[in-house]
């Protein structure tokens, strides 16, 4: 324990004013709002520190984190465990609305009566069974309802935690801000919301409008800015501060933190879709061999229907033998902390040179505890049994098929125990879903090994660190890469609110540290088999490429 005048940022890294202010704050709730790259959840991470190192956050207290996405609550938890250590970060709970919510559900289920009533096994999914199953979407209302409901449920909660971190806060929805309300307002508990406005592309899921404000009258905190972006580079910072200056004037960043003219921008215009996908996979070649960028440092981005649009692309990646991840299809599974143990097991196993996975692996596998001679034997345990199966898997690599593989899976799941792996996620004390998604993980397993024989490259399209990543723009949120692509920067697919679409371009833009390029063509050919709405015939978004134009040749 220190005193908080004692505390300095950990790691030895410098916050701008207010972000050590935010951190650092211990009688206020806060509203931070902070352009792309400002540093947000490493904010919150340091804040975590400050709070659990000073005593702020005082034992037994908690900090809750509510994230929206869950690699964004996992990621999170992973900082705060970097930042402060695993014995003080074991008092962070990092959780999405949906698993919050969800663990209310699951402490204090009774309350719940009449048509609102749950069964001790009740699943989610579809269709909803009157008490047996309930929707995705049921989770939080069902959760205001306990709360509303029961006192003791509310003040439960109340009396677990002292300060509440709310990521991403731009895309909060009415039910989920009513559940936050429900929760915590009118109590002593600290409250930090953090996200920006201009990123808001989250309006068709019903996010809503001026929650910063609403948010700062209601909890009566304090709002800061972050201005300065660590990301990108400066031209690329010129760039989005145009972008900003129609979408939100008042987060215009000073010119002092723009100087330079480091960065490269691209505008590229094709006659047809074919052209365009040979151009940027033989571009992406060029990163990758001629300017050694890292292949999980380059991202092609669209703005919806990813595999109508990217299709093309992927097969001209797949002729050039350069691995790619299909976010649209491994989005969701790539995310869940069981399928990630799982693959990387099996690169472990099956790879000579395998680190990130290795690393990562033992740093599950071996607990925290400060008794370093327990530690030696838990590692010695586990590398024994692991240099065992590696001599069987040796066999199985004889074997095309790789036939024993779901075998090893078995006999280390076993090993590890239940215990261990419900903890890898809120979601996994519903031992249904845990099995649910070691079964789609082997399910996607064995897909991805039709079309890539050998299973350490298979599952390299579970890795972020060996692929291009393709994924929406939607799903870029929260991610940086060094040069980004956006493909269609059309009007056919920028559609509907041009508000929200101009959050998501900006979104885009803004992923890029180093490269951007932006394209678009004039004919885009309708992909094999779909019979839905498609325009051949296509036009530039011209007030999106106006952004890009002045920045061409500077």
């Amino acid at each position: 324990m220190i005193n908080v005048e004692d505390w300095y940022p950990a790691d030895g890294l410098t916050l701008e004013p207010n972000a050590e202010r935010a951190a650092t704050e211990i009688e206020s709730s806060l509203a931070l709002t902070a352009g792309p790259g400002a540093g947000k959840t490493e904010m919150l991470a340091q804040r975590a520190d400050f709070l659990l190192r000073t005593g702020s956050c005082r034992y037994p207290k908690r900090i809750l984190a509510i994230s929206f996405k869950v690699d964004a609550s996992r990621n999170l938890k992973e900082r705060v465990q970097r930042r402060c250590g695993t014995e003080l970060a074991s008092r962070f709970d990092s959780y999405t609305f949906h698993a919050f919510a969800k663990r209310i559900i699951d402490r204090f289920r009774p309350v719940l009566t009449g048509e609102n009533s749950l069964a001790p096994d009740y699943t989610i999914g579809s269709p909803k069974v009157s008490g047996k199953q309930i929707d995705f979407s049921d989770l939080v209302p069902l959760a205001i309802q306990v709360l509303i409901n029961s006192p003791i449920a509310c003040n439960a909660i109340r009396q677990t935690y002292s300060d509440v971190f709310l990521d991403e806060f731009q895309d909060c929805t009415n039910k989920q801000y009513e559940l936050i309300k429900v929760a915590f307002q009118n109590t002593n508990i600290r409250l930090t919301a953090v996200g920006d406005t201009k990123q808001k592309i989250m309006g068709w899921a019903g996010a809503l409008d001026g929650v910063f404000a609403t948010f700062a009258e209601e909890f009566q905190a304090i709002p800061l800015n972050m201005y300065r972006n660590f990301r990108s580079k400066p031209k690329l910072l010129r760039l989005q501060n145009q972008i900003i200056l129609r979408l939100d004037p008042g987060s215009f960043m000073p010119e002092e933190l723009m100087v330079g003219n480091e960065g490269d921008i691209y505008s590229c215009s094709f006659n047809n879709c074919q052209q365009e996908a040979e151009f940027l996979a033989n571009q992406i070649n060029i990163w990758i061999k001629e300017e050694d960028t890292p292949l999980s440092e380059i991202a092609i981005l669209v703005s919806k229907q990813l595999d109508l649009y990217a299709a093309t692309v992927m097969t001209e990646l797949e002729k050039l033998t350069i691995p790619y991840r299909n976010e649209q299809q491994l989005q969701d599974l790539s995310v869940e902390p069981a399928a990630r143990l799982v693959v990387d097991y099996l690169l472990s196993l099956y790879g000579d040179r395998e680190p990130a996975a290795w690393t990562r692996l033992m740093n599950l596998l071996i607990p925290f505890t400060e008794d370093e001679e327990e530690q030696l034997i838990h590692r010695q345990d586990w590398q024994r049994f692991i240099k065992s199966e590696r001599k069987e898997a040796l066999r199985d690599q004889l074997d095309s098929s790789y036939p024993n593989r779901w075998d090893f899976v078995r006999r280390f799941l076993n090993k590890i125990g239940l215990q261990t792996l419900t903890a890898l996620s809120s979601d996994y004390e519903s031992q249904a879903r845990l099995r649910e998604v070691i079964v789609e993980t082997n399910t996607k397993i064995t897909g991805m090994l039709g079309s890539e024989p050998d299973l350490v490259k298979a599952l390299a399209k579970f890795s972020d660190d060996q692929a291009v990543r393709i994924l929406t723009i939607h799903k870029s949120k929260g991610l940086e890469f060094d040069a980004v692509i956006m493909m269609a920067i059309e009007q056919e697919i920028f559609f509907g609110d041009q508000d929200e679409n101009r959050c998501a371009f900006f979104v885009g833009v803004s992923r890029a540290k180093n490269k951007l390029l932006l394209t678009h063509v004039n004919q885009r050919a309708r992909p094999d088999g779909f019979t839905g709405r498609w325009n051949v015939q296509r036009h530039s978004q011209n007030e999106y490429l106006g952004y890009v134009h002045q920045f061409l040749d500077e």
